[in-house]
């Protein structure tokens, strides 16, 4: 029976690309390079920054080190005002609260928490578990089996909510079930908008 419902951030509770899009920007602005382009803007939302330094840098460990270090000293501060929550998030995440526990899993790093704190999301969210609570990101499945071992469940007890193909993957590996948010991922359980949810959840056997 499930038991746990454990939702992704950025583009699952939260309209973010253009907030850190203008944050992983003023990264490059202080590094003296232009902004993202159309492809790292894509995925600006989904990866890790390191693993989006990666991206951008890929040839160039050297850089990709001062990049994480510049990207620690810029405060993020002036984006979480881009950050618009998806329609009826606090009644949806209300809903699912009356049946399941619930646990954020996101690629963030140190804003992971401060999204929770800042949105008012901790009266629903048992737990926050970003990258750096964990050895390795999503697609890894470290942060969703840290997730399982809070919970004391067992995979097939829980499921993964999102939107990118890397949260699939790392659902996959920790033997989760998954629901895909949005138009982009062709899995057999999606759903169009968070709102609709609870009524999916309620699909999982």
């Amino acid at each position: 029976m499930l038991q746990a419902v454990i939702l992704d951030c950025d583009g699952v509770l939260f309209d973010s690309l253009a907030a850190n899009v203008a944050y992983y920007n003023a990264v490059l602005a202080a590094l003296g390079h232009p902004p993202m382009d159309a492809t790292a803007t894509r995925v600006a939302h989904q990866l890790s920054s390191r693993q989006l330094f990666e991206h951008l840098f890929g040839n160039d460990p050297a850089l990709i080190e001062r990049a994480r270090a510049v990207a620690m000293s810029v405060e993020y501060e002036p984006f979480y005002g881009l950050m618009q929550p998806v329609p009826e998030l606090h009644p949806t995440l209300a809903t699912l609260q009356n049946r399941y526990r619930l646990a954020l899993a996101t690629n963030r790093g140190f804003t992971a928490h401060e999204v929770v704190r800042r949105f008012d999301l901790g009266r629903y969210l048992e737990l926050a578990v970003g990258i750096n609570d964990v050895p390795r990101p999503k697609p890894h499945p470290d942060m969703l089996e840290k997730c399982l071992a809070h919970f004391r469940l067992a995979p097939q007890e829980a499921v993964y909510v999102g939107d990118a193909p890397s949260d699939h993957t790392a659902a996959t590996a920790a033997g989760m079930h998954f629901i895909g948010v949005g138009e982009h991922l062709d899995v057999p359980h999606r759903v169009t908008e968070l709102r609709d949810l609870p009524e999916a959840v309620t699909a999982i056997r």
